[in-house]
């Protein structure tokens, strides 16, 4: 049994579990798309990871989006290496269930995937999603190019006080540069798909909040 970790806490490194050197095997191709799951990808795409709680209704935000070539659940901003999902849900590994959605910058730009990811959850709640408690719930953006971040930061910047005048608290979404990303077990890969599981578990949704960022680009 593994020991108890908090839920509202992340672990430090001698708290982590040590994980394993061996990948997470997963599917070749994508169940909705046909798209080759795992890299390397295509010349010109690009690669976004956002965490907003559990990542089944997530993914399945961003594979519906004209633009995006392939998406995947997985774990990202945490210690262990190649973590399971009962690992990570013990709250030793410092992982948050994350989507990765590789995309054509040329058909999609990264403020509407954003616009996406703000729209669809609730980024003050720390630790949680909802009533899923925990750290690897907490609301994340893992970025991949220093642009990236920026444009991340001053969105963020642009929706607190939309969320303020919503009656909610601070953004508590971390904004990070990507480390390691690794991919959920199979069943965990676009969860949600008419294959798969149509009517499975799914928290997410619009929040009645709409973000001013992505608007301008998409109507250009």
């Amino acid at each position: 049994m593994f020991l108890r970790q908090s839920k509202a806490e992340l672990p430090t490194p001698d708290q982590a579990l040590p994980g394993r050197p061996i990948a997470m095997p997963v599917a070749d191709r994508h169940e909705v798309l046909g798209t080759p799951l795992k890299g390397p990808f295509p010349e010109g795409l690009q690669v976004a990871v956002f965490g907003m709680g559990c990542f089944w209704g997530a993914e399945r935000l961003f594979w519906t989006l004209p633009g995006v070539f392939t998406t995947s659940a997985g774990y990202a901003g945490g210690i262990t290496k190649n973590p399971t999902y009962e690992e990570t849900c013990s709250g030793r590994t410092g992982h948050a269930e994350v989507v990765q959605v590789v995309y054509d910058p040329s058909k999609i730009a990264y403020e509407d995937l954003l616009k996406v990811f703000w729209e669809n959850h609730d980024p003050t709640q720390g630790m949680r999603q909802g009533n899923d408690v925990g750290t690897q719930y907490r609301s994340a953006i893992y970025t991949t190019t220093d642009e990236q971040r920026a444009i991340a930061e001053s969105s963020r910047d642009a929706f607190q006080p939309i969320v303020t005048r919503a009656g909610k608290g601070e953004i508590t979404t971390e904004i990070a540069p990507l480390g390691s990303y690794y991919f959920a077990e199979d069943y965990h890969q676009q969860y949600l798909a008419p294959t798969k599981n149509p009517n499975g578990y799914c928290n997410h949704g619009p929040n009645g909040l709409s973000c001013p960022v992505g608007v301008a680009r998409t109507a250009g």
